[in-house]
């Protein structure tokens, strides 16, 4: 069956939180811009504008209050998201959401991690064999579109059990179209080698025909092993549920969105953004290295090893502190409230600004620096609570998050063990701060083979 696209795709409309945030996103430096900010207001920045009252908070107290001790009363904002989305876990909230996301949790309990693993291996050994090519050629390539393409296709063997059907990259290229832009009002203009293009609505009408044909695809695909069980299989069986009406064709097509565009991004910026931080500091590159060495000799991790990748982890955890990937979470207050002293209205957008507290000098030593030791357990366990929100916090936190730290810990070792990658763009790599943390003109690498 073959869910209707709706050419309503709402890009950029006048009354989105991403909208009105455009002047402060688009500074040269918008990170700076907003910790400069929220240091002189002491945390707390109310924008006042003619028909909408926006609170930017920064303190983990603020996050402890809205995201868990007091949550009934904040519910997502989703514009924007349906377009892209549809009517999945990630824009749709309470009672709903908790029937929605109860089937599916199973698929993340750590037990079934061990499952995923030779499929994830399968994944990262054909991103080897593409890099091997690009090593032999020294052409530069697009780091957050190869390990975009890389997380997209371990989620379809993974967790759907499927050869990945379509060529990735053209859908990254595809839907970047829409995401990349989606804080622009009218004239949707886009970067095209330097120079600046209409984007019209057509461009963007196709783009989201071609997203929306993706999970059909997937599911008509080759069958991997036809497991029992996977994402897909507890999916299909909530929709086979005669006590679930709920949970339609739809909701299994919408849900599939999630996981190939939501989560598939948020390891590939983790994954892409680790790379960059590693070029410019080659002694951690090397010590992943000799960690793969010690717990794996020259073989291939085997499931048991993974758990002593400890350092290799702590850089993915100090990668996702450094470049959040979700730098800004979003709710509306659904009644009065008061955080710390500051007044909340019914109807006010509430954005916890994840990205300050994450360099926050209050609760970091040395923020700006590189320092993947400071997530050893000893050290974190002194962490103050709500400073770190990678997967943000509390009912709403991020499902497929731990299985997004195995994905990427495995990757790094495994394509550091083969290949050096050079980050050959403008130093210090520029900010995109959109819905997701992005790199400002991408993540330009050549890739270097070890001898």
């Amino acid at each position: 069956m073959t869910v209707a696209y709706s050419p309503s795709h709402g890009l950029g409309e006048e009354q989105s939180v991403w909208f009105k945030l455009t002047p402060l996103l688009n500074q040269e430096n918008p990170m700076q811009v907003l910790m400069a900010l929220s240091d002189k207001y002491n945390g707390v920045i109310p924008i006042n504008l003619k028909n909408q009252r926006i609170v930017l908070l920064s303190e983990p107290a603020h996050a402890e209050r809205v995201l868990v001790s007091n949550a009934d009363n904040y519910t997502k904002y989703f514009d924007g998201l349906r377009p892209i989305f549809g009517r999945s876990m990630i824009t749709i909230d309470g009672a709903l959401w908790q029937k929605i996301r109860t089937p599916q949790q199973a698929a993340f309990h750590p037990n079934m991690f061990e499952e995923y693993f030779p499929y994830l291996m399968s994944a990262i050994d054909s991103k080897m064999e593409r890099w091997a090519k690009f090593a032999a050629t020294g052409e530069t390539i697009e780091m957050v579109e190869e390990t975009w393409t890389l997380a997209a296709e371990m989620v379809c063997k993974a967790l759907f059990d499927r050869e990945m059907p379509f060529n990735p990259h053209f859908v990254f290229k595809q839907v970047k179209t829409y995401t990349d832009v989606m804080n622009h009002k009218s004239i949707r203009l886009k970067n095209v080698r330097g120079e600046l293009v209409e984007m019209t609505g057509e461009d963007t009408a196709k783009a989201m025909e071609i997203w929306h044909s993706v999970p059909d695809m997937v599911m008509g695909a080759n069958i991997l092993e036809h497991r029992e069980k996977t994402l897909l299989t507890m999916l299909q069986q909530a929709e086979a549920d005669p006590e679930f009406p709920e949970f339609d064709h739809r909701q299994v097509i919408d849900e599939m969105k999630q996981y190939l565009w939501a989560g598939t991004e948020t390891t590939a910026l983790t994954l892409a953004w680790s790379l960059y931080l590693l070029s410019q500091h080659p002694e951690a590159m090397e010590r992943i290295r000799q960690e793969a060495r010690n717990v794996c000799g020259d073989a291939d991790p085997q499931w048991n090893q993974v758990q002593q990748l400890a350092y290799t982890r702590q850089v993915i955890q100090e990668t996702m502190r450094l470049f959040p990937p979700i730098w800004a979470l979003i709710r509306i207050a659904a009644g009065d409230d008061d955080i710390q002293g500051h007044k909340i209205k019914a109807g006010d957008k509430v954005v916890i600004l994840s990205y300050i507290a994450h360099h926050s000098p209050k609760y970091w030593d040395d923020p700006e620096k590189f320092e993947p030791e400071r997530f050893a357990p000893e050290r974190a366990k002194k962490r103050v609570k709500y400073s770190y929100l990678p997967f943000a916090a509390g009912k709403r936190s991020c499902i497929g998050g731990a299985l997004s730290q195995i994905e990427n810990t495995l990757a790094l070792v495994q394509l550091l063990r083969r290949f050096t990658p050079e980050y050959v763009g403008p130093n210090p790599a520029k900010i995109h701060a959109t819905v997701t943390l992005c790199p400002k003109g991408g993540l330009p690498f050549r890739i270097r083979a070890l001898s």
